[in-house]
């Protein structure tokens, strides 16, 4: 009962907070992903780089990305001058690289490159968002017809 409230605690903070919420490791973000049942946008982003400054600073911070990101997704954003830890797999020589990931971690398709304006970020997101979903219903449907 006790871990049950805590992470009704957790979501409302989480649903009703005003700042981007990114979990602390990339690790801890496919936790919570396959605890909740949403898919992962994963950062690749720099302290130093103008094109990362300007993804947090002018669309990461607008209240509707916030918003839905923090309904329909985890986030973990990854500093490399910070020396966080990802798989390689994900590394690319340029910074932001914006990943949209499944609840297990894999890509669920190529990176975006370079700052995205709030107005197409939530396309993305409402596109990966459908897409995720519609994955879902596919495994349960899948799932069930194997029991049969």
């Amino acid at each position: 009962m006790k871990k049950f409230i805590l992470f009704v605690l957790i979501v409302c903070i989480n649903l009703f907070g005003s700042e981007l919420v990114s979990q602390k490791s990339f690790k801890d973000a496919v936790i919570q992903a396959d605890m909740t049942q949403k898919p992962i946008m994963f950062i690749v982003s720099s302290h130093t780089c103008r094109y990362c400054n300007i993804l947090e600073r002018d669309t990461l911070s607008k209240p509707e990305v916030i918003k839905a990101l923090k309904k329909s997704f985890i986030t973990y954003i990854a500093y490399i001058d910070d020396g966080d830890s990802f798989p390689e797999e994900f590394w690319r020589p340029a910074t932001p690289t914006i990943w949209f990931l499944d609840d297990n971690g894999k890509a669920m398709s190529e990176p975006i490159m370079g700052a995205v304006d709030e107005k197409n970020l939530l396309k993305v997101l409402d596109t990966v968002e459908k897409s995720f979903n519609k994955q879902k219903k596919l495994e349960q449907f899948n799932y069930t017809k194997s029991k049969l």
